[in-house]
């Protein structure tokens, strides 16, 4: 069984940068190193995220969408920045996952956002947030400006290669397929 990469967006729009980007970076990890992907926004958890206080409060659509982040071999996880921060509803996405179920992970961390001066989201927001779950952030952090994109595609060669120095970060958890697919001969 290949491991399993999950994105999640969070996002309720669509289209959505924040997606296209995570819909990006999962597309070339999972060729490089023959992961499953599956990507998730906010749209795939739901209406009840908004209520629910606890997880046990979700509905089963939510409580799937749960399930694959914590049982996820890796993640990559986009936000989009809203005044600075990741929006709300994101927040409270992670917070129904306990720390411990994401202890050791590996995560790319992503955000987009209007202009550059958003930029720092990435190191200032949403690395604390999961280092507080002990996770292991790749070094390397994406953030792509509205500038990055046409049509809602990554369209930019400096984005582009900073992309490809994060998924390479991940053959510290995970050989590449071609170098798997040579060892199981």
């Amino acid at each position: 069984m290949p491991p399993r990469i999950v994105g999640i967006a969070g996002s309720f729009n669509r289209p959505s940068k924040t997606r296209a980007l995570v819909e990006h970076v999962a597309a070339i990890a999972a060729d490089r190193y023959g992961f499953s992907a599956n990507i998730h926004d906010l749209q795939d958890v739901g209406p009840s995220l908004g209520t629910a206080l606890w997880r046990n409060e979700l509905d089963e659509q939510a409580k799937g969408v749960i399930e694959e982040i914590v049982h996820a071999d890796a993640l990559i996880v986009g936000s989009p920045t809203f005044k600075g921060s990741y929006p709300g509803l994101f927040k409270h996405l992670i917070d129904l996952i306990e720390p411990n179920e994401l202890r050791g992970k590996p995560i790319i961390i992503t955000a987009t956002g209007g202009g550059d001066r958003h930029a720092l989201m990435v190191e200032h927001q949403l690395r604390p947030l999961f280092g507080f779950f002990t996770a292991h952030t790749l070094p390397t952090a994406v953030y792509a400006s509205d500038r990055d994109f046409v049509d809602y595609r990554v369209n930019s060669e400096p984005l582009a290669a900073r992309i490809d120095a994060v998924i390479d970060e991940f053959s510290a958890f995970f050989p590449p397929a071609r170098v798997r697919l040579k060892a199981a001969l």
